[in-house]
């Protein structure tokens, strides 16, 4: 049977509209969506917890708190009484830090119980808070000292230090989070011994042991408090303290032993070891010295900063770089003034960073975006020259050398200078400095006069502590200037009418220069190597200038303690 066509047209779907644009997928523009991969081991270091009812919670920070508690009352630390009604009450806070070894490996899990000083009040609960600190050029003197006799230098950490000083104030405390007494939940701390966090800790802790140092027969230094000498016959040594850091250094070992166990008995201290890391700093004993290096902090810095891939750049700062109060202001400054402070610190083993620091902490009040350029270009350094780090070599040390130099009327908005030096002990570099001097001088020679002045101030300074140190120098140290009038000026009564206004200056460095202490010498300028301190260099100049500072990668082979 044939059906007849139907007469009902079929419809016609009209086609989708015209795209207006050519649709290109992501391959044809090579974007390749990347790869999510979810990490399968996870670390085994428990996180810093955010209070310390979370500690509690963990195995490994629980540990250490009732440890830190219990280190506490053993200690009496505290009693517990009636809270008084006029009394000023602070509060108790628990830290929680990680400690890592030299080679970024976990050493400890550490809680601390501190007191909320903030609310300490002067008068009230707190009076003196001035301790002493060991400078650094002094550790630096110490260590060149110990490592060319070839002593055996070791570190000690006293446990809970600021725990040991005596109270002479009234201070009530709350209960510690997580361990109030469950008889007594209404009783407050009455502090008998110091605690971290108090204004007046550092204070007492340092009389305490200073009072120990004296019974043990130590003499404090005249020239720093935080060096301590011990004299037994022949033999001597050397203690350095920084807060609860002792470095410890003896003519013999059995000097050095015979200290331990009175430290030991004294106090509760951890093991002794040959020096190795000490407040951030990596020191590496080797056959020709001694091999210091921040490597662990510099990289503390650059993730701080987020610039841990950032390319390494050859200077910390372009040769055409004068930072002025111009620019944008930076919104948040905080950043910025943390990463300054950070590399202040660094500066410890690395002197060639020590201008470009100086540079940016001058705008730290008032902060604009090239200044943060200029922050970010030292960061780019900072991670091309991790590998380096500062020698102390085992030669003789019988000289005493300075270079020093200044830039005229460098500031472009005040004209005020900058002065720097470097002083060498032999072949070891034990102090420097890049300062911005507040006066403006009309000559180069005015500059560069003050200039010396302050390393001749350095250098009384180095001498007598060396003399204290049983090193006295037999011959007069050499400070190199490339300045002719300067050298002049400091023995002859020459050019008096134009410089009047640095009298007592002159008559300073010529006393010196009679008494023998100092001689004034003339050095071409590209063998000036105090210029690395107070301008900006050439790549080719700066590193080599940085090599003469005995600024090197470590050595290939190193050794234990001799």
């Amino acid at each position: 049977m044939v059906h007849p066509q139907s007469t009902t047209p079929i419809p016609i779907i009209d086609p989708a509209p015209a795209r207006t644009h050519t649709m290109v997928t992501r391959p044809q523009r090579g974007i390749v969506k990347p790869l999510e991969r979810f990490p399968l081991l996870t670390s085994s270091v428990s996180p810093i917890p955010k209070s310390p009812f979370l500690a509690l919670k963990d195995i490994n920070w629980c540990n250490t708190m009732y440890d830190e508690y219990n280190a506490l009352v053993k200690n009496g630390t505290w009693i517990l009484v009636s809270r008084p009604t006029d009394a000023n009450l602070i509060r108790s806070m628990w830290l929680f830090k990680h400690k890592f070894h030299a080679d970024g490996t976990l050493s400890l899990y550490k809680a601390r119980l501190i007191a909320n000083g903030s609310s300490q009040q002067l008068g009230v609960d707190f009076d003196e808070t001035f301790s002493p600190v060991v400078k650094s050029a002094t550790i630096r003197t110490v260590l060149s000292l110990a490592v060319s006799r070839k002593w055996p230098i070791h570190q000690l950490d006293v446990k809970n230090a600021f725990l040991n000083g005596d109270l002479s104030e009234t201070v009530y405390m709350h209960q510690p989070s997580g361990f109030v007494d469950p008889r007594y939940p209404q009783h407050v701390c009455l502090l008998q011994r110091s605690l971290y966090g108090l204004k007046q800790a550092p204070c007492v802790w340092f009389q305490r042991f200073a009072g120990y140092a004296t019974r043990a027969g130590f003499s404090h230094s005249r020239l720093d408090s935080s060096l301590l000498i011990f004299t037994q016959g022949s033999q001597v040594a050397y203690l350095l303290i920084y807060v609860d850091d002792i470095i410890l250094t003896a003519s013999s070992t059995v000097l050095l032993q015979q200290l331990i166990d009175s430290l030991h008995k004294e106090y509760d201290m951890t093991d002794p070891e040959d020096l190795n890391y000490f407040l951030g700093i990596s020191a590496v004993r080797h056959p020709t010295g001694l091999f210091l290096s921040q490597n662990k902090y510099a990289l503390q810095l650059l993730e701080h900063a987020h610039m841990i891939t950032c390319n390494p750049s050859r200077t910390p700062v372009d040769t055409d770089s004068k930072l002025g109060p111009d620019g944008v202001p930076v919104q948040d400054p905080t950043l910025y003034r943390s990463l300054a402070g950070g590399l202040q610190y660094l500066t410890f083993t690395c002197p060639d960073l020590s201008y470009a620091v100086q540079q940016i902490c001058l705008y730290m009040h008032d902060l604009r975006e090239p200044h943060f350029a200029v922050l970010k270009r030292i960061m780019h350094y900072v991670h091309g020259t991790l590998e380096l780090g500062l020698h102390l070599y085992a030669f003789a040390t019988t000289s005493l050398v300075r270079y020093t130099d200044a830039d005229w009327a460098g500031c472009p908005s005040t004209r005020w200078f900058t002065s720097g030096y470097c002083v060498f002990l032999g072949d070891n570099l034990l102090s420097w400095s890049a300062k911005r001097q507040h006066t403006i001088s009309c000559s180069s020679a005015e500059s560069k006069y003050q200039g010396v002045a302050n390393v001749v101030a350095e250098t009384a300074w180095i001498r007598n502590l060396l003399r204290e140190l049983h090193s006295p120098l037999l011959t007069a140290t050499l400070v190199y200037c490339d300045n002719v009038s300067v050298v002049y000026m400091s023995a002859n009564p020459v050019q008096h009418q134009r410089t009047k206004h640095l009298e007592i200056d002159i008559h300073f460095v010529r006393d010196m220069v009679k008494a023998g202490h100092v001689w004034i010498l003339h050095i071409p300028s590209r063998l000036q190597y105090a210029d690395i301190f107070i301008r900006c260099l050439s790549s080719a100049l700066f590193e080599d200038f940085r090599s003469r500072l005995s600024v090197h990668p470590p050595l290939a082979q190193t050794a234990g303690a001799y």
